[in-house]
């Protein structure tokens, strides 16, 4: 027996032999893992949408390609938070244990500054778990935040199971929306969550946000603090304050300090971002370049490296990240990069900006050798940006909601249209069903009446689509809740063993199977009705008294909360869903009432009941899938918008190419302009300025 074998045998009770050797308690105890609970993994699945959902945005947004700008930051000198030592444990109990993996943060950590590494340990180690990204305009902000997110999702990935547990997943979000009066900042956390990630749709799923929230494994970022007005700011902060997770608040200084004098987040620090300095600016404009870049090139970043020419107007333009992104952006490696060095035509900063901000279009829609060509053209695209820009600016918004396009233009030509389309297409099959009941100028009249209420309804639910619209569900699980499911289920078996056993008393001969077909469009409509999905079936046979008070009781008892409005894909992806699933809903509304009144009509034969068929299920059809749809009424009103203004006809798909070539970004089912001065810059513009 080897000496090392008497060790780990000995039975001699000493405290400290007993921690020696194979049965080392302190070693067992190291080394066992308990399961993850189902809230760790929420976290982690939750960590990975995230991950992967602004990795991919952040690919879109060229932050990881070419290597990142350097992030630099300070403690801000502007008076927006309290004093240092207060977020920190120097002057009372830390709130936050620090993230595993990182040290407490002290002050001198804060005063030393530093850059995205120094500030994820700041974010991890801030005993108060309130921070304060603060900055001047186009500072880059909202990048260093998205840099900084994936920078705590990857030290999360590479931590120990152990500890990964204990380590916050960071989600960033924006704040528009949030009214503090309404609804606190867990209530608004929990409901900002189910809309954003189908992970937490339904009860249980909030249920799982709510829990993560209370237990600080989730870290909110928030975005856009600036955007909203001076008055829900100060609330805001104030509603922030008893939050039981860590925050990160992004915020333009100006705004910062306004809402300092009204209100200030307790124990925040405020860190506010630095210029870029002109040679980590020449670094990387000079990165995806040849190893011998172009001469215009070389002119331009010499400037930028010249201690006497640092002071020139571009040199000063270009310690701003905005404009360090834009002059990628507009100047192709062969591009006159080097007229921005004429201090004639820009004799400040801002005119090199402005300059940037009208080239970055018209280079990201003209045509390169060995590229695929634009779809758009420079002309159109800049007309499309320019309207959408325009009509932001006049409803004082950055957010582009899709679902709001038809309120912008006049809903009479589209109302017109559509209710010709569908009256002429009721009065063909009134008369082809009518004709062969009664006499063909009956049938006809029959018709017209049928028609002219088709289309006077149609027009009235267009005028309605026309107002600024909340996105409707976008999920089966919001039109067939579980309980709306169940309730017409038993309602369909209730009616149709009380048909069927009213056949067998009347002995009509009717098998069972024909009784409980006929039946089951009852229950689908009790379904329907019990649901979302009421409104499509509300103007039809199926529909009578859907919007009585009792039944609005019902469904709101039988609903739950909505909640896929947006999911974790790109608007886009949510359009299509949206149209998919009216489509299909209206064909099944369709089909269930074209079945019920078919069967109901069987006694005048089998073909006159085949044309009330379909005469009663081509009405809740086409309302379903041309007039109660957004996705479509938002097609219809891109085309107008087309004839009118000259923009791009689809509308959709052009919005997710700009995207693509990086002058949007989509954060949930949002557009926005990817800098708030392009989109200041579009809006000011004479239309036609590229043509």
């Amino acid at each position: 027996m080897t000496h090392s074998d008497e060790v780990a045998h000995n039975t001699f009770q000493s405290a400290a032999n007993v921690q020696i050797g194979r049965y080392n308690t302190q070693k067992n105890i190291a080394n066992y893992t308990l399961p993850p609970s189902p809230l760790d993994i929420t976290a982690d699945e939750l960590a990975r949408v995230v991950g992967a959902q602004w990795q991919r945005e952040a690919g879109a947004r060229r932050l990881l390609t070419p290597a990142p700008l350097p992030v630099r930051w300070k403690v801000s000198h502007r008076r927006v938070a309290g004093p240092v030592a207060g977020a920190t444990t120097e002057r009372a109990g830390a709130r936050f244990a620090p993230v595993p993996g990182l040290r407490p943060t002290t002050r001198e950590d804060l005063r030393r500054g530093g850059g995205l590494t120094d500030l994820h340990a700041v974010y991890g180690g801030l005993a108060s778990g309130r921070l304060l990204l603060v900055g001047p305009p186009a500072a880059g902000k909202t990048a260093a935040a998205v840099l900084l997110l994936l920078a705590a999702i990857e030290h999360r990935k590479s931590a120990a199971p152990i500890d990964r547990t204990r380590i916050p997943v960071p989600v960033l979000l924006s704040l528009d929306g949030w009214d503090p009066a309404r609804a606190s900042a867990l209530e608004w956390g929990v409901e900002r969550l189910s809309r954003e990630y189908t992970l937490f749709r339904g009860r249980g799923g909030r249920e799982r946000a709510k829990q993560l929230l209370e237990t600080a494994k989730v870290t909110l970022l928030l975005d856009g603090f600036d955007e909203v007005t001076g008055k829900l700011r100060a609330a805001m902060l104030r509603a922030l304050e008893p939050a039981p997770f860590r925050l990160v608040l992004v915020s333009r200084s100006t705004e910062a300090v306004l809402t300092a004098k009204k209100s200030r987040l307790g124990g925040a620090v405020a860190l506010e971002l630095q210029p870029v300095d002109t040679s980590e600016a020449a670094a990387y404009l000079l990165d995806p370049l040849p190893a011998t870049p172009p001469p215009a090139w070389q002119a331009l970043v010499g400037c930028l490296v010249d201690r006497e020419a640092r002071d020139s107007p571009v040199a000063r333009a270009l310690t701003n990240p905005l404009a360090i992104a834009l002059l990628r952006d507009a100047y192709a490696d062969d591009g006159p990069v080097d007229e921005l060095l004429d201090g004639t035509r820009f004799p400040d900063p801002r005119a090199v900006e402005d300059h940037l901000l009208d080239r970055v279009v018209i280079e990201a829609y003209t045509p390169r050798p060995g590229l695929p060509r634009p779809r758009y053209s420079p002309e159109t695209a800049e007309r499309t940006l320019q309207y959408i820009a325009t009509q932001l600016a006049q409803k004082g918004t950055r957010n582009l909601e899709w679902w709001h396009l038809p309120s912008w233009v006049d809903p009479r030509p589209r109302a017109v249209f559509l209710g010709a389309l569908l009256g002429l297409m009721c009065l063909a099959a009134c008369y082809i069903v009518f004709a062969t009941i009664v006499d063909p100028v009956w049938a006809f009249l029959i018709g017209a009446s049928g028609a002219a209420m088709a289309g006077l309804s149609t027009a009235a639910g267009i005028t309605l689509l026309n107002h600024p619209q909340p996105l409707p569900s976008a999920g089966w699980r919001d039109i067939f809740p579980p309980k709306a499911v169940l309730f017409g289920i038993e309602n369909w078996l209730l009616w149709g063993t009380l048909a069927w056993l009213t056949a067998r008393l009347i002995d009509a001969p009717l098998p069972a199977w024909t009784i409980y077909l006929g039946t089951s469009a009852i229950g689908f409509a009790t379904m329907m009705a019990s649901g979302r999905g009421y409104q499509l079936v509300n103007m039809t046979v199926l529909g009578i008294g859907t919007t009585r008070p009792a039944m609005n009781e019902l469904r709101q008892q039988l609903t739950p909360q909505l909640t896929s409005e947006t999911r974790s894909i790109g608007p886009r992806d949510v359009w299509r869903h949206h149209a998919g699933l009216r489509l299909v809903l209206g064909i099944l509304t369709g089909l269930s009432v074209a079945l019920f009144a078919g069967l109901t009509g069987w006694m005048f034969g089998p073909w006159k009941a085949a044309g009330i068929a379909l005469l009663a299920g081509i009405g809740p059809t086409l309302w379903a899938v041309l007039v109660d749809n957004l996705a479509v009424t938002t097609a219809f009103t891109a085309m107008e918008l087309s004839l009118r203004e000259g923009t791009a006809v689809r509308l959709i798909s052009f919005l997710d190419d700009a995207h693509r070539r990086n002058l949007l970004r989509a954060t949930g089912s949002l557009y926005q302009f990817r800098h708030a001065r392009l989109q200041e810059r579009l809006s000011r513009e004479p239309r036609g300025r590229a043509g």
